[in-house]
């Protein structure tokens, strides 16, 4: 997306809304990973298989399936409303509105995608440094703050004043 795209009348979200929100979203989605963790532990152990991956699988599964549910809810909620549950709580939504879907796709394999790899061993810790990174080039984009997952996709996170 080459140059500076322009949002006329939109109101940047701060750096806190958007940590706000992503963070309301991962309790939701903690307690979701905590009960697939569970199921997934007694299915396995109902069918034998609690050694396989030196009693990892099931972990390892939780974090896949709680990721990529995660990232598909990220990628729906913003082709529908441009916006999740965490950020119409703070008030902010996605913009521009008439994205193509394959950006907005792209946009939640960058962020949140990476949380599907976070129950890997050594993977997690590059996984982490990768999510960690896309909130630290918010913190430093100027004028703009937007991360790369929002300069993939061409979007800016605004205030909703709609």
């Amino acid at each position: 997306m080459g140059g500076t795209p322009s949002w006329p009348g939109a109101v940047p979200a701060e750096w806190w809304e958007r940590l706000a929100a992503r963070f309301i979203e991962a309790l939701v989605f903690g307690v979701f990973y905590y009960i697939l963790f569970i199921a997934l532990w007694g299915v396995f152990r109902t069918v034998g298989m609690v050694e396989a991956f030196d009693g990892r699988l099931p972990g390892l599964l939780a974090w896949f399936l709680a990721g990529l549910c995660y990232t598909a809810y990220d990628w729906r909620a913003h082709c529908l409303r441009r916006r999740t549950f965490g950020q119409a709580i703070m008030k902010i939504r996605l913009a521009p509105d008439d994205l193509p879907r394959g950006a907005l796709l792209k946009r939640a394999l960058v962020y949140p995608g990476p949380v599907m790899l976070m129950g890997i061993p050594v993977v997690n810790l590059l996984a982490g440094m990768l999510l960690f990174g896309v909130g630290l080039l918010i913190l430093i984009d100027k004028p703009l703050e937007r991360g790369p997952h929002d300069r993939l996709a061409g979007t800016r996170v605004v205030k909703d004043l709609r």
